[in-house]
């Protein structure tokens, strides 16, 4: 089941808007939205894929380990984020009244077949 399958999943089981796996570049290798998300997700994670690179730097030069997940909690959405691997990570977009528990955790889950998708 490709990228596209594993978020389609993913964000109809949690209720989300959208999800993405993109390369801390900006550069998006799938993504699957819904259509009545009410949001730009797409320009949203190319937007957050610059802070979570600076993130990500930061994480290497203290030395704490790998970068495993960022929360971005606004007025309008929850954004989960789950590093897949040095180069590329896993963003799912939720209304601000999402299931973040269940979000998170079917990311998290979902993240082992990510890396290996990408090998």
């Amino acid at each position: 089941m490709g990228f596209k399958g594993i978020l389609k999943g993913i964000v109809e089981e949690s209720g989300g808007l959208g999800g993405v796996i993109m390369g801390y570049d900006g550069i998006a290798i799938d993504e699957y939205l819904r259509e009545a998300a009410g949001l730009d997700v797409q320009t949203m994670t190319i937007e957050y894929a610059s802070v979570l690179k600076e993130i990500k730097r930061t994480v290497g030069v203290l030395k704490t380990g790998e970068l495993e997940e960022v929360s971005i909690i606004t007025e309008k959405c929850c954004i989960i984020v789950r590093g897949i691997s040095d180069d590329f990570f896993a963003a799912l977009v939720l209304p601000s009244d999402g299931n973040f528990g269940k979000a998170r955790f079917l990311l998290k889950r979902a993240a082992p077949g990510f890396r290996e998708s990408l090998q």
